[in-house]
């Protein structure tokens, strides 16, 4: 299979996953920053950008300065509809957003765990989309998900290649 459709298919393959779990809980386990994950995932499935620890626990330090930004300037504010110009909700917000950005990023480069996908993750529970502890879990729980997925996929591959290479020795 060519390497493009085969990575293409293999991203759609861990949102649809998650899509299934969201669509069966009723559960936000679906969010803009696991896309990106996943294409990183399924793009360099052996390579240091893949790493389960990288990928988990940098969504984990965007989920927790989100929650702290979002807590400590904005909460009850949410970006979902347009913010009057100049209006204090709409500097509360902006000012989440960029304190739990600048946390997330300071955070990874501190535990060495870079994962640009994590900023996505911090705006959005920093601009109030995904806010509470409860819906910070359930992000976190679709990322552990997302990697599960993605190291079942590649024990199949393994398990797959390593057949082939048997049935080509003993023919």
């Amino acid at each position: 299979m060519d390497r493009r459709l085969a990575t293409s298919v293999h991203t759609g393959l861990l949102i649809a996953v998650l899509g299934a779990f969201a669509w069966v809980t009723g559960f936000p386990m679906l969010f803009p920053s696991l896309g990106p994950s996943a294409f990183v995932l399924a793009m360099f499935p052996d390579g240091e950008a893949s790493d389960t620890h990288r990928v988990v626990v940098g969504h984990a330090i965007g989920v927790v300065a989100g929650l702290f930004a979002y807590h400590l300037f904005a909460g009850g504010v949410t970006m979902t509809t347009q913010v009057t110009p100049l209006s204090m909700p709409g500097f509360r917000l902006a000012a989440s957003g960029c304190i739990a950005t600048v946390l997330t990023v300071g955070g990874m480069l501190a535990l060495r765990v870079r994962h640009p996908p994590a900023c996505a993750t911090t705006l959005i529970v920093a601009l109030g989309l995904l806010s509470s502890p409860a819906e910070g879990a359930t992000i976190l729980v679709a990322v552990v998900i997302l990697v599960g997925v993605q190291s079942l996929i590649l024990s199949v591959v393994k398990l797959t290649e390593q057949t082939d290479i048997t049935t080509d020795i003993s023919d």
